[in-house]
């Protein structure tokens, strides 16, 4: 039902870090990010600023009644992971976070796995972190902030979509041709049932690499099934700010997904059964016990917002109930 409620949830949040601009207006560069301490580093891939049609048009056919109407969408610069977050990356967090619980920062440590996610692979050579909650995966940005000094966060659906198409308006952003899925995507079609170190196949034409398949990615909204109904024409910087911590829209596909489900405008809603099997009590609000299918891959906006602004933004996020 379309009512207050829910299209007040499509307003700009000032902490995002968003203020729409042109292309001309914010010249960024692709930077390498350094995390204080360690070996390893990460491409951060300079998104410009840009309008695109957002959702499934009519050319899409027999696409999910979710991913329309399609709407054109004004978006500001940003930059986004050039792949993946690898447990390379996630498991520094994981270690400093495990001498003390909480830690003087406010940053706790991610409760012990129930079960390996690594799917026998081992936590380095650039294999995607998985399995963890929205929850964990934001609370690994707010750790990356600490170390930093930079608002890193997950992408709205809408600059998700963007950085995948990359300025392309077919299926996938290589054509409409699902052939030729698996020269740029881990997908049921090649994946052998497991997900792959990230950077192995083909990237988009912005340099993202893994965009379709191998794992999921999480994003900051709330999933609603009448997004497109909601959003407006000529939206500026739209996110579904969630209410409750379930379900959140993840976008991608993965690598135990048919080529269909790889499409740009394709969603996928997150579900309370992928804890299911956790034997905890409470049930661990860091990982999906039954997901390694799902991960993450950080943005920062072209503005940072204040120190209260991106305080209040972690607060906000992580006491979702």
């Amino acid at each position: 039902m379309k009512n207050k409620t829910m299209i007040a949830l499509l307003l700009v949040s000032s902490y995002t870090g968003t203020q729409a601009q042109t292309a001309s207006d914010t010249a960024i560069k692709t930077y390498e990010q350094h995390i204080a301490g360690t070996p390893v580093a990460f491409k951060m891939v300079a998104i410009p600023a840009g309008t695109f049609i957002m959702g499934s048009t009519d050319g899409d056919k027999n696409h999910p009644a979710d991913e329309s109407p399609a709407h054109k969408v004004q978006l500001s610069a940003f930059w986004m992971e050039e792949h993946e977050v690898t447990y390379d990356e996630y498991i520094l967090y994981e270690d400093e976070s495990s001498d003390t619980d909480p830690k003087p920062d406010g940053i706790t440590r991610p409760s012990p796995p129930y079960i390996d996610f690594t799917l026998g692979m081992g936590k380095t050579g650039g294999f995607p972190a998985n399995s963890m909650s929205q929850y964990a995966a934001l609370t690994y940005c707010k750790w990356l902030y600490k170390k930093t000094g930079i608002f890193y966060r997950l992408p709205t659906e809408a600059e998700w979509e963007y950085a995948c198409r990359a300025g392309t308006t077919t299926k996938y952003f290589f054509g409409n041709d699902d052939k030729n899925v698996g020269t740029y995507a881990w997908y049921a079609g090649n994946s052998d049932n497991k997900y792959h170190a990230v950077k192995q196949l083909k990237p988009n034409p912005w340099g993202l690499y893994d965009m379709l398949g191998n794992i999921a990615e999480w994003t900051l909204d709330q999933y609603n099934e009448q997004y497109f109904e909601l959003l407006k024409s000529n939206a500026v910087d739209p996110n579904m700010q969630p209410v409750k911590k379930s379900p959140i829209t993840l976008r991608g596909g993965h690598f135990r997904n048919g080529a269909a489900d790889l499409r740009s405008a394709a969603r996928l809603k997150s579900n309370p059964v992928w804890n299911a099997r956790d034997p905890q009590i409470p049930r661990s609000k860091w990982w999906n016990t039954d997901a390694p299918f799902i991960g993450f891959r950080v943005v920062r906006p072209v503005n940072q917002p204040s120190a209260e602004e991106i305080d209040k933004f972690f607060e906000r996020y992580l006491e979702l109930k």
